[in-house]
């Protein structure tokens, strides 16, 4: 297969353009990119670059505050397209580059693991890892992320065939774990790439620092109800239900979702812990970027992954937000309002940037929740306002 390589330098708008303030929340939105066509999934090279695939077909690099796109090929469309991305543990040495699409073929729609070398923003050696993944105008998955065991994980759909969630000789409706190269790690507990069964429509992946996988799912939208969008907590081995079970529902072989959305259609697709001191109100929760819903959802766990909390932030803000992840210098987002499900801002869709407001450097722990208690409901808009404010005039915080 011939890979599709451009020069081409995107003039769209790169780098802080506006910082849009939420001092309820002690944070600002920063706009990254914008005018993109359905922005899909991001990772971030060690020396900053940003890499982030469109639906559409494009794999692209934000370089010295300009956009080059690397890769342009034919993809499959619908739900499909240029989906996942997932740069190597060891980039710095190999420089490889995973993407996940889908294609066309006579016989239908299918998906596709790729691996790339990449070089001054041009790609070489395509590397097919997996190939025959079934596709479907809708609920392809397309998440990849690395783990912390330095495996390569990959969502993929029930192909809108649900009975393949449960089939082990398939590999649609499932999470799959491999080596980098594509080889069956000898642990994985099924001898095969499957890691867990029972799956509609994964959309997202990460770890918490202890090393456990929590991952989104889309709940179902016809025959088997509606709503119950899933965040599961991620057992090797385990078969989490569809489609013979939704939301609460109990059979003896079936893990059930430490949360769903009820009746509520979220949507949910990338998903990250956050950690860090510079947004102390976000350390260590779980956010799911949601499509459905416009919003992102925060999740508190305890240490058994009971929910002690959960909320949205940015509501309605922004339109359907497709991924979030924790970067280098704050929580980073992108919209899908062109997806043909939402309805495009001006200079949509965009990669966004969430960082503090205030420095919190120096502040005291019952100072740094102040904007958690404003997410929980326990104080309001205003009192949150008011507070940062008290503390920013008597020098105990400073505007960023």
């Amino acid at each position: 297969m011939r890979i599709a390589t451009s020069f081409l330098i995107i003039f769209v708008m790169v780098g802080t353009v506006y910082a849009q303030e939420y001092p309820e929340l002690g944070v600002k939105v920063d706009v990254i990119a914008d005018n993109l066509k359905v922005p899909w999934s991001i990772d971030f090279a060690p020396d900053g670059k940003l890499f982030f695939t469109e639906r559409v077909g494009k794999l692209s690099v934000i370089d010295d505050d300009s956009i080059v796109e690397i890769l342009n090929l034919g993809v499959g469309g619908g739900e499909g397209g240029m989906l996942g991305i997932a740069l190597d543990p060891n980039f710095d040495e190999n420089h490889y580059i995973y993407v996940y699409y889908t294609y066309n073929e006579l016989l239908g729609i299918k998906n596709r693991l790729v691996q790339y070398s990449e070089s001054d923003n041009v790609l070489t050696e395509e590397k097919v890892l997996i190939e025959g993944i079934p596709g479907a105008p809708y609920h392809d998955g397309g998440r990849i992320k690395f783990g912390p065991d330095g495996m390569l994980y990959v969502t993929t759909g029930d192909a809108v065939q649900p009975d393949l969630s449960q089939d082990l000789n398939s590999v649609a409706g499932k999470i799959l774990r491999i080596n980098s190269d594509g080889s069956i790690p000898n642990n994985n507990p099924f001898g095969s790439a499957v890691y867990s069964i029972g799956h509609r429509n994964p959309q997202g992946i990460a770890w918490d620092e202890l090393g456990n996988l929590v991952a989104t799912e889309h709940g179902p939208s016809g025959w088997r109800g509606v709503g119950h969008d899933e965040i599961n907590l991620i057992v090797p081995g385990a078969n989490y239900g569809w489609p013979d079970v939704i939301g609460d529902e109990v059979i003896d072989s079936a893990t059930n979702p430490i949360l769903h959305s009820g009746d509520d259609t979220w949507a949910p697709s990338g998903s990250t812990f956050y950690y860090g001191k510079e947004m102390p109100m976000f350390d260590g929760k779980y956010f799911v970027a949601a499509l459905r819903g416009q919003h992102i959802h925060m999740v508190e766990f305890d240490e058994s992954f009971g929910v002690l909390f959960h909320g949205k932030l940015f509501s309605g803000e922004f339109g359907r937000i497709r991924d979030v992840v924790n970067g280098p210098d704050g929580l980073y987002f992108m919209t899908s309002n062109q997806d043909g499900r939402g309805n495009p801002n001006l200079y949509d869709d965009k990669i966004l940037r969430v960082s503090p407001l205030y420095n919190y450097e120096n502040s005291s722990s019952w100072i740094q929740i102040i904007s958690e208690w404003y997410i929980e409901g326990l104080i309001s808009k205003q009192e949150s306002v008011n507070a940062h404010k008290y503390l920013v005039e008597r020098g105990i915080i400073s505007q960023n």
